[in-house]
């Protein structure tokens, strides 16, 4: 996902830029592709955060694009990036067309402050297409640590074959809404995320969205008016840049 931080979640724990390699590259949808990366050092991060991705033209032109990490802080030197395809999107394109196993990216990061989950606190989470990127970070923190009681996770997406993790997001903690055609079997009917998607939970303790503007602004009014204080949402948006 291409991520765009609420205006005070600022903080960076590593401000250098340093160079990362690829060293997996795996298909999410068609639109869609997830990026391995070997840093030189083991990631800081906390779940929810992202890294920026620079690339550098012969002439010296530069292009920079922050991307949600997708997966979970363990200490390893690998960070995965899932990245969207946009049409025109000069960064985008570049990584889902030219990048190869072995090449080198600049990076840098992890960055963010306020749109993070540590793992020990009850959460709602709910996302929008590929806003369930930095989200599915905490749900496999959540799993791999035996906290996943602590979680629900809503995710919004317009078609099947436009889901992403589709092997591996499924679960008790997890529900799937589909907008446009949903796969044959599926109880709830195809639409726009209303009230009924919003569960009532005794502590849903902090709530994350994140999407288009459009769909976190539609979610957010609906936690709103089930009782949830606006004290209690962080919320990311992300726009068309590429």
């Amino acid at each position: 996902m291409d991520a765009t931080d609420n205006a005070t979640d600022n903080s960076t724990t590593n401000a250098r830029w340093r160079l990362s390699t690829v060293v997996s590259i795996r298909t999410e949808t068609d639109t869609a592709k997830t990026f391995r990366l070997r840093l030189p050092e083991p990631s800081t991060h906390v779940a929810g955060q992202h890294e920026i991705i620079r690339l550098t033209a012969p002439d010296g032109y530069t292009a920079v694009r922050s991307y949600s990490i997708a997966s979970p802080p363990d200490g390893s030197d690998e960070i995965e990036l899932t990245v969207e395809l946009l049409p025109g999107g000069e960064v985008s394109e570049f990584l889902h067309h030219e990048v190869q196993l072995g090449d080198e990216l600049e990076v840098r990061g992890p960055i963010g402050g306020w749109f993070v989950w540590r793992g020990d606190t009850p959460a709602l989470l709910i996302g929008g297409g590929s806003g369930v990127v930095p989200l599915m970070a905490m749900l496999r923190l959540a799993r791999r640590g035996g906290t996943a009681d602590l979680l629900r996770l809503i995710v919004s997406v317009n078609r099947p074959e436009q889901l992403y993790y589709p092997n591996e997001l499924p679960g008790p903690q997890t529900s799937v809404l589909y907008t446009e055609q949903a796969p044959p079997g599926t109880s709830r009917p195809i639409g726009r995320i209303n009230r009924d998607d919003i569960p009532s939970l005794a502590d849903p303790g902090l709530v994350y969205i994140c999407g288009s503007e459009r769909f976190a602004e539609a979610a957010a009014d609906l936690v709103l008016g089930s009782g949830i204080t606006a004290e209690r949402m962080r919320i990311e948006k992300f726009g068309p840049s590429g």
